[in-house]
């Protein structure tokens, strides 16, 4: 390494490479080199990934390199659901991962994700690191849990193990503030204006609201949310009558592009003619699939291959009724469901291969509004009246309790199901005796553990907004980029 600074005194060239790069801070912070240190810590910061990440986080402690600890510490912020199930997160100290937890900017869907990385971090080295447990808990955000889950978190084998971890859980509940993480993404739902151009992104469980309009129309056919938060949408062609593009969320330039992605047929072919009555998009993990529906029943299935950039044909299910009327596509558990109000299909993506499930009791629900959460699908009909959840599993349908609908008051759209924080919720237009003038919008939160319904008192601007397919679609949004362009909050 001396070697190397010597030839950068006489040169002025500096040779940094990942396999040298930190002995050679490690000489120029010896020998007060301000320059060469400086840049060895910009390389470093520069070239921060999953394959280097421990190795620099744990030099940039030890050495104090704040630029490196910065990123290090961004990249965990962002990356934390992964990093935290592979082999290196096993190696962080006790310190390291406390800092971590404790972070305001910790980028996680469910606090769940944190506590179940701590559990995996003491089951490393179970004799060891179990009595570190009580200090690490009060830096879980407890509060952000459902009752549900805090019940099985003090159910777990290390908490009952250890009697002073349940307390700390409970003081954190009782005394603990509130807070949520900042995170780079807040979770928010997406509705449409149906009139204009512009998009509601809310999020009614913290307040907020923000408008957003666009030089290229969001409306269309239906909208999806891949596993890794890329946001889809299938808009008509103008050039063409019977082809769709899709269209992806840019979220550092809030803009609509085109995804780059060829074009969809959207006609089912029938006998010599060619219909189509309705369109789905569906993301299963990180692939799109295209389903087209028809009056009389049939049911067509593309998929897109990213490789080659065409649309492929599936397997297609076969249906012993009508479709005729509402139905849904979603993904659960892996798999594509398709729902009509009798009948209830899987799709399997690897073996493309459709089953017939036969749920018991058997369906025969006119629902509108399907939602997938965990291995469940919820439903909801038209009034909102019941509720049914149908158990991916068990291939089991349960019916849960219906809005309480306190006053004269009547639904006057179609209720949207959506998922916040781990949560069911549903928004719809309820209105008294007929009156459109008096109509509201209004969202409710369901409570499993008291089959009930509890208004969020949401406060929407008041314009008539619409979801897109049989469901309002949520994904994490950059808050930052949003409200760049908002128009009202």
């Amino acid at each position: 390494m001396f070697g190397e600074i010597l030839s950068y005194i006489y040169s002025g060239t500096l040779n940094v490479s990942l396999d040298k790069v930190q002995p050679l801070y490690q000489a120029a912070d010896l020998l007060q080199l301000d320059y060469v240190r400086d840049t060895c810590s910009s390389y470093m910061a520069m070239n921060v990934e999953h394959s280097t990440f421990v190795d620099m986080y744990n030099f940039a402690d030890v050495f104090s390199a704040d630029i490196v600890l910065r990123r290090c510490v961004e990249w965990i912020d962002i990356n934390f659901a992964e990093f935290s199930i592979s082999e290196e997160f096993g190696s962080l100290s006790v310190n390291q991962l406390t800092k971590i937890i404790s972070h305001d900017e910790l980028d996680v869907k469910e606090e769940t994700t944190v506590w179940e990385a701590v559990v995996r971090w003491v089951q490393h080295s179970r004799e060891d690191r179990l009595l570190h447990l009580p200090s690490m808990l009060p830096h879980i955000r407890f509060n952000l849990l459902t009752s549900d889950d805090r019940a099985a978190i003090l159910e777990h084998p290390l908490v009952r193990e250890d009697p002073g971890s349940s307390e700390v859980i409970r003081n954190v509940v009782q005394n603990g503030k509130p807070s949520s993480r900042l995170g780079r993404t807040t979770e928010m739902v997406l509705l449409s204006d149906g009139i204009s151009n512009d998009l509601l992104f809310m999020n009614p469980r913290e307040g907020k609201y923000i408008t957003c309009s666009y030089d290229r129309k969001p409306g269309a056919t239906d909208l999806t949310v891949t596993s890794d938060n890329n946001i889809y949408i299938l808009t008509h062609d103008r050039e063409s009558n019977n082809q769709s593009s899709v269209l992806k969320y840019n979220h550092a330039g809030n803009v609509w592009e085109h995804a780059g992605m060829s074009s969809v047929s959207t006609w089912l072919r029938l006998e010599n003619d060619l219909i189509c009555y309705k369109e789905h998009l569906v993301a299963v993990d990180r692939t799109l699939y295209y389903l087209a529906e028809n009056a009389e029943g049939l049911v067509w299935m593309k998929k897109y291959n990213r490789h080659t950039d065409q649309w492929q044909e599936c397997s297609q299910p076969q249906f012993d009724n009508t479709t005729y009327g509402y139905s849904a596509a979603l993904s659960c558990s892996s798999h594509l469901y398709f729902l009509t109000t009798s009948e209830v299909h899987r799709y399997d993506p690897r073996q493309d291969r459709w089953c017939k499930r036969s749920p018991s009791p058997e369906l025969d629900f006119e629902f509108r509004t399907a939602v997938a959460m965990g291995t469940e699908i919820f439903c909801t009909d038209f009034d909102f009246s019941q509720t049914m959840v149908y158990d991916t599993e068990s291939d089991c349908l349960q019916k849960l309790q219906g809005w309480p609908n306190p006053g004269n008051r009547e639904t006057s759209s179609i209720p949207s199901l959506f998922v916040l924080g781990n949560q069911l919720h549903i928004w719809f237009i309820c209105c008294y005796d007929h009156d459109e003038d008096d109509e509201e919008h209004l969202v409710y939160v369901y409570d499993r553990s008291a089959d009930s319904w509890r208004d969020l008192k949401a406060t929407l601007p008041n314009k008539e907004y619409f979801s897109y397919g049989h469901l309002c679609p949520a994904a994490r949004i950059y808050l930052p980029y949003l409200k760049l362009q908002d128009k009202d909050t």
